[in-house]
């Protein structure tokens, strides 16, 4: 698997690197184009879950163990965090957005059936393991309802009714676009509560902040698997990359490539550099998160799990024919929410892994790339704008929002 994975990395970036050189000016506008900070809100929210959220206080003791782990000892625990998910991986979700604006209508890969159909197997999987991510962290955070370790009953109701919501939310756009939004000001506002209540000031949180240049000195470490568990996060980023690009790319407002590669790359890596830092500040300082911080902090891990999964269930009933046009509101739900939920116990079972899941994407990005080279190699390479019809009035864009 880790020879699947370091391959389909090295592609990845190699793509990348093509499209920027190729097709760097071209502006890349989707069908349904919207303002920078709609677009970075959307693809932000949708494109990260609740593992931001529960993930790093548990993560930075075992980064800082070097005695048990010492392929971390190349740099500091905050570092590696934002390696594992910021900045160069975003990368993976740049060529999706790109491929799915510019080049997939021309090409149709994603149309074939088999192909149409191991996408919406990725999506459907990736969605119920967002939840049962959700569900295994939650007795940590939330001890008091349990004894802080064990998964009770409470917990599978939660996740039941946040996986409804999420579905009832995917039944109309607007409030993909809506939630979008919101779960951004909620971060942001959790940022701003937590680093307020831990006396944290500019002076605190830019020290904390300057561990993370750890990674950029570093930057050739996290290309391939540094381990198992970084080989773990690759997989899942990939699991999340077709679907994210081919979601989000509908929303581009007429960005030129290399600013979309910009925007991917910077923007979602400043909220997320300012959040590990404080929570690091919190890890080093011993700080307690129990009471009104970790209520917090499962409101705004609920919020992002709702956003992640009502625009991936969107993307797949859509896919599929499985809308609530052809179904009916009532029937559209209690399908999808019995699908997603039935899956997640099945993950909470093992009887699947993400690793599953990527190595799949992986292959569909080699499958892609030959076809192309073999039949549509020509029309791509002749590209140099948008598809057509995508033409928009950009001064009424920034007015309707």
């Amino acid at each position: 698997m880790t020879l699947v994975l370091s391959a389909g990395v090295l592609l990845a970036l190699a793509m990348v690197v093509f499209s920027l050189v190729k097709w760097g000016n071209l502006e890349c506008i989707g069908v349904t184009p919207v303002p920078l900070f709609t677009f970075i809100a959307i693809l932000f929210t949708s494109g990260l879950d609740v593992g931001l959220i529960m993930f790093p206080l548990t993560e930075f003791p075992v980064y800082a163990d070097v005695a048990a782990s010492p392929e971390y000892a190349f740099t500091n625990p905050l570092a590696i965090e934002f390696g594992f998910w910021g900045f160069m991986i975003w990368g993976f979700y740049f060529l999706t957005s790109f491929y799915f604006c510019v080049i997939e209508p021309r090409v149709g890969f994603f149309e074939i059936p088999w192909v149409r159909l191991l996408n919406n197997i990725v999506i459907i999987g990736t969605c119920a393991f967002t939840a049962y991510l959700f569900l295994t962290n939650l007795p940590w955070y939330a001890p008091q309802i349990g004894d802080g370790q064990s998964i009770t009953a409470t917990f599978y109701l939660i996740v039941f009714v946040v996986i409804l919501a999420s579905v009832y939310s995917s039944t109309d756009i607007k409030y993909v676009k809506i939630l979008s939004l919101a779960s951004t000001w909620l971060f942001l506002g959790l940022i701003a509560l937590m680093a307020i209540a831990a006396g944290m000031g500019g002076t605190a949180i830019a020290e904390s902040a300057g561990l993370i240049g750890g990674y950029f000195t570093n930057i050739h470490k996290f290309v391939l698997p540094i381990n198992d568990y970084h080989e773990f996060y690759l997989f899942w980023w990939f699991a999340w990359s077709i679907m994210i690009g081919q979601f989000t790319s509908r929303f581009v407002g007429g960005l030129k490539t290399w600013q979309v590669l910009f925007a991917l790359l910077v923007f979602p890596s400043i909220p997320l550099a300012i959040w590990f830092s404080v929570l690091y500040y919190y890890h080093l300082n011993s700080i307690d998160i129990a009471g009104l911080f970790s209520i917090a902090m499962i409101v705004v891990g609920v919020t992002f799990v709702i956003n992640s999964l009502d625009s991936l269930t969107r993307l797949y009933s859509d896919n599929l024919s499985l809308t609530v046009a052809r179904l009916g509101r009532m029937k559209y739900i209690a399908i999808h929410v019995a699908l997603l939920f039935g899956l997640t116990l099945l993950f909470k079972l093992d009887f699947l892994q993400i690793q599953w899941i990527g190595a799949i994407v992986i292959g569909i990005y080699f499958a892609c790339l030959a076809y192309i080279i073999t039949t549509k190699r020509s029309e791509v390479m002749a590209i140099r704008t948008s598809p057509e019809g995508r033409e928009v009035d950009f001064s009424k864009i920034g007015k309707a929002h």
